[in-house]
Parts: structure tokens; C-alpha cells; sequence
């Protein structure tokens, strides 16, 4: 037997038991794994049905275009069903996303428009602002607005929340699931709620997002919404999705701990997973150690790990986040100490600014990478050899924002972080690293610093 196309492959997906883990903990946890998806992620079933409810409407017609504001699994769920249906997609997305994700969406045939992730919704630059004004600009397209579209959270009622009541024989006594557009735990928590009252529904936030405050207050509470680097949850608007009366108990979890349970579902259960995951997993745990044997815990796995190659799978990266602890040895700290006096700080230029004077600015200081920043937010990077190249190929760009040519923004390190890490951080691609100072500001680093300092260490 075989399928028509790819979309057939969508839902599903199998339940795994959580045994390493786990140990200690007296109910049995079970996690839905929704990377057997076949985008990967949760996200598969709300792009189905919202594009095929959107036809049926006539919101979406052949030829038309999908603009979609997303964090990377919704677009590639999109994408999928674009594909298959012949649609165009533009995607705004928000620049903390893992390159990964990025590059994923962009295979697929998809247009990708990085937007700044610290700014309000409101703002203009916002992703989620952007993929408003596209939809209305561009003649046929689409804005599936995953947020408040409510086909997202039927999506779940209809398919997922069915097949975990059915896995789990109805002896499922509490759900555990991320909150984002919070789709995926409003739907399930309706349909299993139906058949059992008393199932517990329990969601998973983030520091700095909003979900936990207002369940408990009603209350949002601006101190609260700051940036943070778990993808996938968390908010600082309110879905029209969400119905909190679905919702018994809200966790936040952190970064860290999100990261590193993640990266233990990998080395101990074998489940490959992305970073949200080890949120929920985090979050599952608690909520198990209060519970009996008698209890059966179902966490919803939303994605693949091979997302996040880049980030809580990359060591140097953990590291550099603090989440790892440093190897020992020479750190970033001692390079900075061995920089000469004329080359310590950080020179940089503004996005609007022109070519001609980032030019003037890397003669002046004699570097060749400058960095560009917009108030306290690294955009990017400009190099000199891409400034050669740019140059020769268009001689008016001198006069043009440097915004246009600038290359993906440089990591950034703490004084701390070991050089042998950062060593392996630096290519031909990303000559450079920023360092965030414990006093406040910047500075950079380069091949070259860490070449000097090693020397003087040997005098």
C-alpha cells in the first residue's frame, strides 16, 4: 500500500516510554513524538488543516501565496503542504531562530525575512507586523495567522488529542504540552477533557513570557516579558487560541534546563529532540514526582533535534551560554588582556549608515571585520573581503545602507568561555566573535588575538 503524497503522512505518531529519565519517579511518562511528522514537528497537522480549511473558504486559490509569521515549524509545515499544492510561501521569522531551521524552510522553496526578535509585536520590524503587511500588499496571498486562527486548535481537538486518548487506552490522567500559539494544549485539553474531566492539563512557559503570570493573576505583567532563547514557547502576546480554563497548572522552565534535559532525551532515551521538548520533559518530571504509580503522564514531544545542531547540540555554544561548565586552560578572558591598548573595544557602524563610512571606519582602526548594531541588538557583520567584493561587482554600493550587505551577525561569548571552544567557533565564514563584557559593552575577537596570546603565554 502507498500514499497519494507526503500530506497522507501527517498525525499519527507514535507514544514512547521515558525510562532513564524518569528513574525515581512513580507514575509511568509517556511522550507523544511528533517528529515522526513528515516535517518533523507538531506543526504538520495545524498547516494542513488551516491551508485546506483556508481553500475551502476561498481565502486561498491556485497560485496563491502563504505569508505566514513563524519560528521555524509551523513554515516548515507550510512549506510541506505548499509544496505538494503548488503554493508560494513567504515566511517572516524572528532572528533568534537556529540557522538550521532557516536553512530548512529555504530548501523547501520557501522565501525567508529575518525580522529582530526584541521588539514589541506592535513594531513595524516585528515578524509578526511584517507578515501583516505582506498579506495585504501581495494580490492572492494567504495569512494563516497560526495565533489566532482557530483551525489550529481544531486541528489538535480532531486528530491529536484523539490518538493519545486512544494510545493510551483513556488511562491518561495528565497532559503536559508548551505553550506558544498554544494550539496544540488548548485542542488536546478540549477533546481529552470531554472524555475525562478529571485529567489535569499542564503547560510549559518560558522566563520572560507571559503564559504563567496570566493564568494565575489574569494579570499581565510587563516586568516579566523579556528575551529569551528557547525556541518554540512562550509569548509576549495573547493567542486567540488559548483559553486558559483549559488549563490546570502552568511551569515555567529556563533556558538551561530546558537545554540540558534535551540533550539528556538524546544521550539516554535516544529521542533526537528539539529544545521546547526538554522544556516540556522538565516540566513533566515535576508534576511526576508529586503524582502515584497509579498515575499516567503524557508529554507532547514537539520536534527534531537536528534543528538545533547549531545551539544546545552544539558544545562550544552551551559553553559560551554558561550552560556547559568551560574546560579548563587559557580562556577568552586572557586574550582580551593580551590585545594591544589602540585595538581594545569595539568600533561598529549603524545599519542605515553607508558603505563609505564603514570603509572609513576599518581604515581608521585598521580591522577588517566591523560589526553592525542597531541601539543594543547585533545585526550583523560587515568583512573586509566581502566589502571587496561588493565593491568591485557594484561601485555605487559605497553610497548604499550597509544593512544590504552585511553577512549573518557573529556569535557571542562570555570573558569566560575557553579559547579552544572559540577556536573551533571561527571560520572563513564568521571570522570573528563578539564578547560580552561582564562591565558592560563589547569587544571582538579574531584568529589573530587568540594567535598573540598564545605567544605571550610561551614568553
Amino acid at each position: 500500500m502507498w500514499h497519494r503524497n507526503l500530506l497522507e503522512l501527517i498525525g499519527r505518531t507514535p507514544m514512547v516510554q521515558l525510562n532513564v529519565v524518569t528513574r525515581g519517579v512513580p507514575p509511568l511518562v509517556l511522550g507523544k513524538v511528533e517528529y515522526f511528522n513528515p516535517g518533523h514537528s507538531v506543526k504538520d497537522r495545524i498547516a494542513l488543516k488551516m491551508i485546506e480549511e483556508a481553500e475551502k473558504a476561498g481565502l486561498l486559490r491556485p497560485g496563491g501565496t502563504i505569508v505566514e509569521a513563524t519560528s521555524g515549524n509551523t513554515g516548515m509545515g507550510l512549506a510541506l503542504v505548499a509544496a505538494v499544492k503548488g503554493y508560494r510561501c513567504i515566511f517572516t521569522v524572528p532572528d533568534k531562530q537556529s540557522k538550521e531551521k532557516i536553512d530548512a524552510l529555504r530548501a523547501l522553496g520557501a522565501e525567508v525575512i529575518v525580522t529582530p526578535t526584541n521588539v514589541p509585536p506592535e513594531d513595524p520590524r516585528s515578524y509578526y507586523s511584517v507578515a501583516r503587511r505582506l498579506a495585504q500588499e501581495i494580490p492572492g496571498a494567504f495569512f494563516p495567522n497560526q495565533y489566532d486562527n482557530l483551525h489550529n486548535r481544531e486541528a489538535h481537538y480532531e486528530t491529536t488529542g484523539p490518538e493519545i486518548w486512544e494510545q493510551t487506552e483513556g488511562r491518561i490522567t495528565h497532559f503536559v504540552a508548551g505553550m506558544g500559539t498554544t494550539g496544540t494544549i488548548c485542542g488536546v485539553a478540549q477533546y481529552l477533557k470531554e472524555r475525562n474531566p478529571r485529567i489535569q492539563v499542564i503547560g510549559v512557559d518560558t522566563y520572560g513570557s507571559l503564559f504563567q503570570k496570566l493564568h494565575e493573576t489574569g494579570q499581565i505583567d510587563p516586568k516579566e516579558i523579556y528575551p529569551y532563547l528557547t525556541e518554540g514557547i512562550g509569548e509576549d502576546i495573547v493567542p486567540g487560541n488559548l483559553d486558559l480554563s483549559l488549563i490546570d497548572r502552568i511551569i515555567k522552565v529556563t533556558d538551561k534546563n530546558a537545554a540540558l534535559m534535551a540533550r539528556k532525551l538524546a544521550r539516554y532515551e535516544g529521542l533526537f529532540v528539539g529544545w521546547s521538548c526538554g522544556s516540556a520533559v522538565w516540566a513533566a518530571l515535576q508534576v511526576a514526582r508529586e503524582l502515584s504509580p497509579k498515575d499516567m503522564v503524557v508529554v507532547l514531544l514537539p520536534d527534531h533535534g537536528i534543528r538545533y545542531l547549531g545551539k544546545i547540540y552544539n558544545d562550544a555554544w552551551m559553553q559560551a551560554q554558561g550552560f556547559l561548565e568551560p574546560t579548563s586552560g587559557m580562556t577568552i578572558r586572557e586574550v582580551l588582556k593580551a590585545k594591544p591598548r589602540k585595538t581594545r573595544g569595539l568600533a561598529s557602524v549603524s545599519p542605515e549608515e553607508p558603505m563609505r563610512q564603514a570603509v572609513e571606519i576599518m581604515q581608521r582602526y585598521e580591522i577588517s571585520q566591523l560589526p553592525v548594531i542597531d541601539g543594543d541588538r547585533i545585526c550583523g557583520m560587515l568583512t573586509e573581503s566581502r566589502l571587496v567584493e561588493v565593491l568591485i561587482d557594484e561601485p555605487s554600493a559605497r553610497e548604499q545602507p550597509v544593512e544590504k550587505y552585511m553577512t549573518e551577525a557573529p556569535a557571542t561569548v562570555l570573558p569566560s568561555t575557553p579559547v579552544d571552544i572559540v577556536s573551533k567557533m571561527l571560520t572563513r565564514e564568521m571570522p570573528a566573535v563578539l564578547v560580552q563584557l561582564e562591565e558592560g559593552g563589547w569587544d571582538i575577537i579574531t584568529r589573530s588575538d587568540i594567535l598573540q596570546a598564545l605567544v605571550e603565554a610561551q614568553l
